[in-house]
């Protein structure tokens, strides 16, 4: 039996690959003879990078960055036949901040904008961004931040001397007052003929209550009470560069870092979809008899724009069934069908939350030998 095996991280627990090859060593406990392939897919979260690396033959440029509160954080930058890719969560991740000492109005997305310019730097012709789901991005800044590490600034009135700090997150947006303005001559000059894509699949515009400071901010830490306010501090960078462009859907991607990228002229593309072009996962999926993917949960949030969701859409046009393997599995059959899914399977279901706590590796391993008793033949 042939077998394609294309997973999500798992979030907080191990890579895309890290997960396939789980799965493959469960599986071929039960049933050796199989052959199965692997690929790492993406939604353009942390691992976008590591996805598309072990999809292409690229260079990876090792680079250093501010993180989301100015400590340098490691990151890097993936190069390959002219197009350079990076990751928004590798600068401005919320798992590079414990959880009791974050705080989402002073976190910026400046390294997010360093990591281009390193791009720029390394000769790339194209730029992708990956910017990933909801809960990834610790900042809220617009992505000022973003903006002004490639030579963006602002005053704080049209004319006005004292300068506005668009690294200092969306606090820092205070300081435009009415009549400011965000110059963004260098930023264009820096980027030169580069072409940028935001890859995201979320399609929520920069602001109000369907914008990223509404439905997201929360994952980031900003209270329900907070909300309005720091919404309005992003209404301020949007008056002093292009209101109109805010209420287009993706700008309100990783906390506005994709208003940034479209404010620089950039384009947009489901993170999901570029990955699966990448791989040849349609190719992929014609050639077994059954399609595995994979995430941490697999709940109400597995909709469009998701790797699960997209995997098995891509196996349902190559009428090929698709299973889900997941640490936990909260919809039921029918939602599972919905979304394209023949089956899901968990592993807190099957081995406890303890155990699976323990040796996520493993439990994930002794999950996929237990599927391919059911699904092998």
């Amino acid at each position: 039996m042939r077998i394609l095996v294309a997973p999500d991280t798992f979030a907080g627990l191990f890579s895309a690959s890290e997960a396939a090859e789980a799965i493959v060593e469960g599986w071929h406990r039960h049933a050796p003879t199989d052959r199965l392939d692997m690929v790492a897919m993406s939604d353009g979260g942390l691992g976008f990078v590591h996805a598309l690396a072990s999809n292409l033959s690229g260079e990876l440029l090792a680079v250093s960055v501010s993180g989301p509160y100015g400590v340098r954080v490691p990151a890097t930058v993936l190069l390959h036949e002219g197009t350079a890719y990076v990751e928004a969560a590798q600068a401005c991740g919320l798992h590079l901040t414990p959880a009791d000492h974050r705080e989402p109005e002073r976190a910026t997305s400046f390294g997010v904008g360093e990591l281009i310019g390193a791009a720029v730097d390394a000769g790339a012709e194209r730029i992708v961004v990956g910017l990933g789901g909801p809960g990834e991005i610790a900042s809220n800044d617009g992505g000022a931040g973003l903006l002004n590490a490639l030579g963006a600034d602002a005053g704080a009135r049209t004319g006005g001397a004292d300068e506005v700090d668009l690294r200092a997150g969306a606090a820092g947006l205070a300081a435009l007052a009415d009549g400011a303005s965000v110059d963004l001559t260098w930023a264009h000059r820096r980027l030169g003929e580069v072409q940028l894509t935001a890859a995201s699949d979320l399609d929520l515009p920069l602001l109000g209550l369907r914008g990223t400071t509404n439905l997201d901010g929360g994952s980031r830490g900003i209270s329900d009470e907070r909300k309005p306010a720091v919404d309005g501090l992003v209404v301020r960078l949007a008056a002093a560069t292009d209101p109109a462009l805010a209420a287009r859907p993706g700008t309100g991607a990783a906390g506005g870092i994709g208003f940034a990228l479209q404010l620089l002229g950039g384009s947009r593309r489901p993170a999901v979809e570029l990955v699966a072009d990448v791989c040849d996962l349609a190719g992929r999926c014609a050639e077994v008899d059954l399609v595995l993917t994979g995430e941490a949960a697999f709940d109400y949030s597995s909709r469009q724009g998701t790797v699960v969701y997209g995997v098995a859409q891509v196996a349902a046009a190559a009428l090929r069934p698709c299973v889900v393997l997941a640490g936990r599995v909260d919809v039921g059959s029918r939602e599972m069908r919905a979304l394209g899914v023949e089956q899901a399977y968990g592993v807190a279901g099957l081995v406890g939350d303890r155990v699976a706590g323990d040796d996520p590796a493993g439990s994930l391993a002794t999950l996929a030998a237990r599927v391919a008793r059911q699904w092998s033949r």
